[in-house]
């Protein structure tokens, strides 16, 4: 059996689950159970913290799992990213007291709290800069009001929770991370149909399927509208003059489309979802 680290918990955790349910895998469903055994599609699921996954993975203990780019970096594991899976997105950033620091150069020799302190550590000892790491499990952004470090490096969303500490963000991003499928070093079997079927649930969620009748004289400036992945498919109907179109859409375009559709000449204009894909 392929085996799987899945998130136990956190913000990983249940958008994990629902890709792999999507996907056509079995799930726990008691939230104590460690693990999972899907013999039907030859997988068995380990569920364990998120930053202990890519060790696992590393090891050899695990065959492949899911968990956060940042995760993976931070753990120093030899588990290579296989894919992104577009969920729980994340940006690292450096901040520090407002006005101090304008350059990552600013923080030599300085100390900066950080929950990741390998990722924090390998960005520093790329860039040059030697700094002391205050390894923090949470709540970074108190460190320097506290006088346990001159700066911070954390996640940042809006930024609002820097503020209310006094602390503006400054020097580059340190890595802009997602949820992400990896596996250890060595191949295994059944690697390609995981990732195939968890590429299919985000085609899935990103496309609608649009069906609508168009007069053939009007099928290439339909085609310009809405190009398909490969094309359009295309069929006749009972009326030689008119075709019936099948096209897959993003959905975040999808009533840009039809209303352009609808513009050009095509009527009983309908979209489907996508409930998986193989592309």
């Amino acid at each position: 059996m392929l085996r799987i680290a899945v998130p136990n918990k956190g913000a990983l955790a249940d958008t994990a689950a629902q890709m792999l349910g999507e996907a056509g895998y079995r799930l726990r469903r008691d939230p104590k159970e460690l693990t999972v055994a899907d013999p039907r599609n030859d997988v068995e699921f380990f569920y364990l913290r998120p930053r202990d996954i890519a060790t696992y993975v590393g090891s050899g203990a695990l065959d492949v799992g899911i968990t956060g780019r940042d995760l993976l970096l931070d753990s120093g594991s030899t588990a290579r990213e296989v894919a992104g899976l577009d969920f729980a997105s994340s940006t690292f950033r450096f901040a520090g007291p407002a006005g101090r620091f304008d350059d990552v150069r600013d923080l030599a020799g300085l100390r900066v709290a950080t929950s990741y302190t390998g990722l924090v550590g390998a960005f520093l000892e790329q860039a040059g800069v030697r700094t002391e790491l205050v390894h923090l499990d949470g709540a970074v952004e108190t460190a320097v009001r506290l006088g346990v470090a001159d700066a911070v490096a954390d996640v940042v969303e809006t930024g609002t929770t820097l503020r209310t500490q006094g602390l503006e963000i400054f020097g580059p991003v340190i890595l802009e991370s997602t949820a992400v499928l990896i596996a250890g070093p060595h191949a295994a079997e059944g690697l390609e149909v995981l990732e195939r079927r968890l590429q299919g649930v985000l085609v899935a969620r990103r496309y609608v399927m649009v069906d609508y009748d168009l007069p053939r004289s009007l099928l290439d400036e339909a085609a310009r509208l809405a190009p398909g992945i490969e094309s359009p498919t295309v069929s006749p109907l009972h009326d030689p003059a008119w075709a019936a179109v099948r096209v897959m859409v993003p959905r975040d375009d999808m009533n840009h489309v039809m209303d352009g559709l609808y513009a050009l000449g095509a009527r009983a204009i309908f979209v489907t979802p996508i409930h998986a894909a193989r592309l």
